[in-house]
């Protein structure tokens, strides 16, 4: 494993508000926004998601500050991430991350481009009979033909809005802890993360150690609260993502 920082990530399913309540969100700062998600047309027309299975994500979020656009691909091998995105970097409005998602359903690697926009200024692309390959600019279309080139990205639909309420940096035991409340199409689900990134000095083994003990804490301090961990193996994007395009064939 390579010293990339790793997310780590326990879903909640239930009562959502009460769980937050339990864990001490409410009493914090707290940001809403909206997000929605682009997705092959004809794929979700005949019931698939070509660009999730194909593991790109194309996410746009609005409000809470200014919007952004994030260009993802999950799971990814290394192997994959050529030329100027095998290694992150920060040239603004961009911003290129590499990093580990680990869930008690598994680790992946993940890479995502995130590109900043003015507020409001997406929301045109994700309006019924907008575009949202239009503000897909011209790094993340980059980013996609030179590290996911079988996967097109061109006749795209929009799906959300998914109503998202965060709590950052919330304290938990000896932790601060990400709070991230999803709500659509009938489903919630409260996400609780922290990253774990590699100090100077660190070996593999030693910084993949070090991120299994706050993976556990992290367990821990969430149950420790009555707080029941989703034993769901899908990813909330995912199940988000079905249930929106199951919404579309009604």
């Amino acid at each position: 494993m390579d010293l990339s920082p790793v997310e780590i990530k326990v879903n909640v399913e239930g009562d959502v508000p009460a769980a937050v309540s339990a864990l001490g969100g409410g009493n914090g700062p707290m940001t809403t926004r909206r997000i929605w998600f682009a997705e092959d047309r004809d794929g979700v027309s005949e019931g698939r998601l070509p660009l999730l299975t194909g593991g790109v994500i194309v996410r746009f979020r609005i409000g809470g500050g200014g919007d952004d656009l994030t260009v993802k691909l999950r799971p990814c091998e290394r192997e994959q991430l050529v030329g100027r995105f095998a290694a992150p970097f920060e040239v603004r409005p961009l911003t290129y991350k590499i990093e580990h998602d680990w869930s008690p359903a598994g680790r992946v690697l993940a890479a995502s481009l995130v590109r900043d926009h003015p507020p409001g200024a997406l929301s045109g692309a994700v309006a019924p009979g907008g575009d949202p390959a239009l503000p897909v600019d011209a790094v993340q279309d980059q980013f996609l033909h030179a590290c996911a080139p079988d996967v097109p990205v061109d006749a795209l639909v929009a799906l959300g809005p998914v109503l998202v309420t965060k709590f950052d940096d919330v304290p938990l035991d000896d932790l601060e802890v990400d709070l991230e409340a999803w709500s659509v199409a009938g489903l919630e689900f409260l996400e609780c993360s922290i990253r774990v990134k590699p100090k100077d000095g660190d070996d593999a083994e030693e910084f993949v150690a070090r991120a299994e003990r706050k993976q556990r804490k992290l367990l821990d301090a969430v149950r420790g609260r009555g707080v029941t961990v989703s034993e769901h193996a899908e990813n909330k994007t995912k199940r988000v993502l079905t249930a929106l395009a199951m919404a579309t064939q009604h």
